[in-house]
């Protein structure tokens, strides 16, 4: 892991902070937001569903072009479109402006997270792949973890449309370093070839100290799979792992996403402030940062099916057991252990779908999964909000939302790499 690595994998950790922070804003925003704009709660449930289903749309359709375009091309242009469309967010007057400018946050934000994740497996030592993905990962819960304490100091003092102005205009921010510094990944140039590939290749070569070459090497027998072709993610040798991975992302996601949306509001239901509200949800997070960095220590030693399925079991289980006792005097502490093992079981997932396709359909493979855990994604928090709507308490919401987090322990154990 040289010099050229660590700029890789530092500034995709960057950008996945901000995605985390752009994500659940609005989780940190929902009750300012209802009040000014006159949006009741259960139409806010909404608003979360229809985020989540641009980033699923962004992993399933938009995702695959980084297997044609390149990493680094699809990765400028989400960039651009989730800044905008925070901006922009700042300054909706009604619910449908709201949701057509998170609508394409999530298609930004769906999108550029399986380019992310390509990008850092293939500029990664064989060594420290996992760990690099789940890195870049532990930026989500981070972002939102610094969301959080930034919410609770912005909101009484600016307002909510400040939260949404700081992250947009980051995120527009990124758009030079991501130019200057990040290349095309050599793994992509070396399998798909677009014009100038020879030139681009040599120059990543130099900047990771190796000589250059007079022309590019022979293509892998796996590196003819054809891009962007869904179908390939079903071939024989792919379809059980395939299939076992997009159940587990589907459950994982509902449990992780019912919690990032709705745990400020939960709190503030049960008798904290509005503040203490966005310092759960930051802690939760910050539990999610270490969890995701133990997790991909783990894998470097252990199989990383094996610690994703016990992480993902520890989750659920403490899930149940504050349910249980619904005790809200021990309330961070819960949220914090439920964070280190939810968070880590779940990035874990994205390590192992970057080992387990080729490069040339990794980011589609990528991408699916995503998207398609992202179903639960959109089902988990619009059923949070029913719940909340109906008079659920905080551990009757945490017993239901159990249930997933349980199944995808279970499916974890069907999942196999190579």
């Amino acid at each position: 892991m040289v010099r050229l690595n660590l700029i890789v994998v530092s500034i995709a950790l960057v950008l996945n902070l901000l995605d985390g922070y752009d994500v659940v804003a609005m989780s940190f925003t929902v009750d300012a937001i209802g009040r000014e704009l006159q949006i009741p709660v259960e139409r806010l449930g909404i608003v979360f569903s229809v985020a989540l289903a641009g980033m699923m749309v962004g992993s399933l359709f938009l995702a695959p072009l980084s297997d044609s375009i390149g990493r680094r091309s699809l990765t400028l242009v989400c960039v651009a479109v989730i800044g905008s469309s925070m901006v922009a967010t700042a300054f909706v007057t009604n619910l449908w402006q709201l949701v057509l400018c998170r609508a394409l946050t999530g298609l930004g934000v769906g999108a550029m997270l399986a380019s992310l994740t390509a990008l850092c497996s293939e500029y990664a030592s064989p060594r420290y792949q996992s760990l690099a993905v789940m890195a870049m990962t532990a930026g989500y819960p981070l972002g939102a973890t610094i969301g959080g304490l930034l919410a609770a100091r912005l909101l009484p003092n600016y307002g909510w449309n400040s939260i949404f102005l700081l992250g947009g205009a980051a995120t527009l921010s990124m758009l030079i370093l991501v130019y200057v510094w990040v290349p095309e990944s050599a793994e992509y140039l070396l399998a798909r070839r677009p014009k100038g590939a020879l030139k681009s290749y040599n120059t990543i070569r130099r900047r990771l100290g190796d000589p250059p070459l007079s022309k590019l090497p022979k293509l892998h027998a796996q590196d003819t799979v054809k891009p962007a072709r869904v179908s390939s993610l079903l071939r024989s040798e792919f379809r059980r792992k395939t299939l076992s991975l997009w159940a587990t992302f589907f459950f994982c996601v509902m449990g992780v996403y019912f919690l990032l949306s709705w745990i400020p509001k939960l709190g503030i239901d049960a008798g904290l402030t509005e503040s203490q509200g966005a310092y759960a949800s930051s802690l939760h997070s910050a539990g999610g940062v270490l969890g995701i960095l133990t997790v991909g220590l783990l894998a470097a030693r252990l199989s990383i099916f094996l610690v994703i399925s016990a992480s993902l079991l520890i989750a659920s289980s403490t899930m149940l057991l504050f349910a249980g006792t619904n005790n809200l005097d021990h309330l961070y502490v819960y949220l914090i252990v439920i964070g280190f093992f939810l968070h880590g079981g779940f990035t874990g997932l994205y390590a192992v779908a970057a080992k387990l396709y080729p490069v040339t359909i990794r980011g589609t493979g990528i991408g699916w999964a995503i998207g398609l855990g992202r179903l639960g994604a959109v089902i988990g928090p619009y059923i949070g909000g029913l719940m909340i709507s109906n008079g659920f308490s905080m551990g009757q919401s945490f017993t239901y939302f159990a249930i997933p987090v349980l199944m995808a322990a279970m499916l974890a154990f069907q999942l196999k790499t190579s």
